[in-house]
C-alpha cells in the first residue's frame, strides 16, 4: 500500500503514552500502523514526557463522509481495528498508554500537538493513576434457550398418554422454560461470586453491554461482559479466583481474557474532537478485544 503524501494525508492518533526518558521512538522503530504507514510520536511543547502515537492515513478514506461509509464495512473496520490494537499493544510493552477511540483522526500533527498541550494535565494525571495496572476482561455465558431446546429431553416419567398432542406440547414447553429459568438463576449466582472474587484483587470495574451475534464467542449467551483494572502484582491471583468462582454451577462458563491496555478506563480521552478536527469515528474503546 502506497503511503499517503502530506498533501492528501490526515493524522491518525492511536493513544497517549508516557515517555519520560524519550526512548519510546527507538522502541517503536519499524512499527507499521493503519494503512501500513510508519508510526511516529508527537510530543507536546508544554509536557515533553507525554506523547501521542500517530501515523499518516489517506484523507480519501478517513475524511468524515468516507469514514462513515467505511465504518459499515466490517472487513475494512476489522483491518483498521487490528492495526490500531497492534500499535497500542506495542506501546503497552514499554509504558503506560491511554488508547484513543478507533479511527480518531486530526488534520495534521500540529492539531494533535495542540490537543496534547490542551489536555496535558488530565492526561498526566490519568497516566499516573493507571501506571502498574492492566485490564482484564471477564465474560459469563449461560446456556441459551436455543441450546436448551436442542438438547435431548432429560430422562424422567413418560408424558401422560392421556394428554392430547397440544397439551403434551405445552407440558414440554413448561419443562423447558423451567430449565431456562434455572440456568439464568445460576448465572446470577455466578455473577455475584465473580464480582466478589474480583473485588479482592481489582481496583476498578466497568460493566459493558453483553456481546451478541458475531461478537459473542463460543456457545451460550453472554450475560456479563465486565472489565477490571488489576494491579500487575495481583494479576495471577485475580485470574485464578475469577475462573474458579463459578465452579459447581451447571450450564455456566466464565471466560477471562487479558491482559490488555486499559481500554475501558480512559475517561479523559472520550471528549469529542474540536470543531477544526475532521472527524473522530469508530466506537468508544469498550470491552477489550
Amino acid at each position: 500500500m502506497t503511503e499517503p503524501t502530506a498533501q492528501d494525508a490526515l493524522t491518525y492518533a492511536y493513544g497517549v503514552a508516557r515517555d519520560a526518558h524519550e526512548a519510546l521512538a527507538d522502541a517503536l522503530a519499524g512499527l507499521r500502523g493503519v494503512a501500513d504507514a510508519p508510526v511516529h510520536l508527537v510530543r507536546g511543547g508544554a509536557n515533553r514526557d507525554v506523547v501521542v502515537a500517530v501515523s499518516p492515513v489517506p484523507a480519501r478514506d478517513f475524511e468524515e463522509a468516507a469514514l462513515h461509509v467505511h465504518l459499515e464495512d466490517l472487513d475494512w473496520l476489522e483491518s483498521v481495528a487490528r492495526a490500531h490494537h497492534r500499535v497500542i499493544e506495542a506501546l503497552a510493552v514499554h509504558t503506560t498508554v491511554l488508547p484513543l477511540r478507533l479511527a480518531t483522526v486530526y488534520l495534521d500533527d500540529d492539531r494533535v500537538r495542540h490537543m496534547l498541550d490542551a489536555r496535558r494535565e488530565a492526561f498526566a494525571e490519568r497516566l499516573s493513576a493507571l501506571a502498574g495496572h492492566e485490564e482484564w476482561g471477564v465474560k459469563i455465558y449461560v446456556e441459551t434457550p436455543a441450546t436448551t431446546e436442542a438438547r435431548p429431553e432429560p430422562a424422567g416419567p413418560a408424558p401422560d398418554p392421556g394428554l392430547s398432542p397440544g397439551r403434551a406440547y405445552l407440558s414440554r414447553r413448561r419443562a423447558q422454560h423451567r430449565v431456562r429459568e434455572d440456568a439464568y438463576q445460576e448465572a446470577e449466582r455466578a455473577a455475584e461470586r465473580v464480582e466478589a472474587a474480583a473485588r479482592d484483587h481489582a481496583v476498578d470495574r466497568v460493566q459493558h453491554r453483553p456481546q451478541q451475534g458475531e461478537l459473542a464467542q463460543g456457545p451460550g449467551e453472554n450475560v456479563v461482559n465486565d472489565a477490571y483494572l488489576v494491579p500487575l502484582e495481583h494479576a495471577a491471583d485475580f485470574g485464578a479466583a475469577v475462573r474458579s468462582a463459578a465452579d459447581g454451577l451447571p450450564g455456566i462458563r466464565v471466560d477471562v481474557t487479558g491482559p490488555w491496555a486499559p481500554y475501558s478506563f480512559i475517561a479523559t480521552t472520550r471528549d469529542e474532537p474540536s470543531p477544526d478536527e475532521p472527524s473522530q469515528g469508530g466506537q468508544p474503546q469498550g470491552a477489550a478485544p
